[in-house]
């Protein structure tokens, strides 16, 4: 698989998590955030483990140990996200937790010895701004939730660092179900001790928890875990930076929420960042090629 065929697959991945905003917000009235993030993990476990038994019975000490860390950062990000709502707002919260995109260039630099292309520091700088715009109100006073989602936001930025990392050595089916199995785990560990998890829910609310499980987690992480190994972490930051534009796009068609001029200059700059960055890659990727066919 080409880069750009990778970087297709993660936009649609983007696309999912963008459309699920308004199916999640609606459900969250009926149950408790860290509840439904237990069941939708829980589920989507049970759809690998039920597709996958042979790679399951084959999952060695190694890939256990690399799923499970990188489930630690996903399952942090999540909690940390869910406790900092509680405390601000709620685009103060998307414009933090967007800045994992900032996070991974850094972490990757740090962690993995892989320099951030300068195109891709360009895109990253757009998005960035485009976040603010997109997200942020007149408020820019720090609240007590912003330290908890700044910490999500540096478990995200790790969570897709470390699939960089693994993804090259292990299997990437494993990876997704000890990663998935694992914010379950945590999650739930979540719900008790901060919520009252039940059972009983309306039907709406558990097609809500069916559909993110099954295919906003089940087949999305299954497939980021995938392709992340054709590209690089600071490709997949800038790409998931689409993930509040598309939510504003589907709460337009779908709830009928309005975008404002902000928004919509946020939301371009956004993916004019993304596209800098591909297109200034490919322009590298065509010199070097004639430079070594010269």
């Amino acid at each position: 698989m080409s880069r750009w065929q990778a970087d297709l697959v993660l936009v649609f991945i983007t696309v999912i998590w963008g459309s699920t905003f308004v199916m999640v917000k609606s459900a969250l009235d009926d149950v408790q955030p860290m509840t439904f993030v237990a069941w939708r993990f829980w589920i989507a476990t049970a759809v690998l483990v039920l597709l996958f038994r042979r790679q399951v019975r084959a999952i060695g000490r190694a890939e256990w140990q690399a799923g499970a860390l990188i489930g630690v950062f996903l399952a942090m990000g999540y909690i940390f996200q869910t406790i900092g709502l509680q405390y601000t707002t709620s685009a103060k919260a998307g414009f933090i937790t967007g800045l994992n995109i900032v996070l991974v260039p850094i972490f990757s630099a740090m962690l993995l010895r892989q320099a951030p292309e300068r195109w891709a520091v360009a895109g990253v700088l757009m998005a960035t701004v485009g976040l603010a715009l997109l997200s942020l109100n007149a408020d820019l006073t720090l609240q007590q939730g912003d330290a908890w989602v700044m910490a999500c936001a540096v478990a995200f930025a790790l969570h897709i660092v470390s699939i960089s990392h693994f993804t090259t050595r292990h299997s990437a089916i494993a990876l997704a179900i000890v990663q998935i199995g694992t914010v379950a785990f945590f999650a739930t560990l979540a719900a008790f001790g901060f919520e009252q998890p039940r059972v009983r829910l309306p039907l709406d609310t558990w097609g809500a928890i069916a559909f993110t499980g099954v295919v906003a987690t089940a087949l999305v992480f299954s497939l980021q875990t995938y392709v992340q190994r054709f590209t690089t972490a600071t490709h997949t930051a800038l790409i998931f930076s689409l993930e509040p534009v598309f939510a504003a796009l589907f709460g337009w068609w779908l709830a009928g929420e309005m975008l404002g001029p902000r928004e919509i200059v946020g939301s371009a700059l956004i993916l004019a960042g993304m596209l800098v960055a591909e297109l200034g890659a490919l322009v590298v990727a065509q010199h070097a090629l004639a430079e070594e066919t010269a």
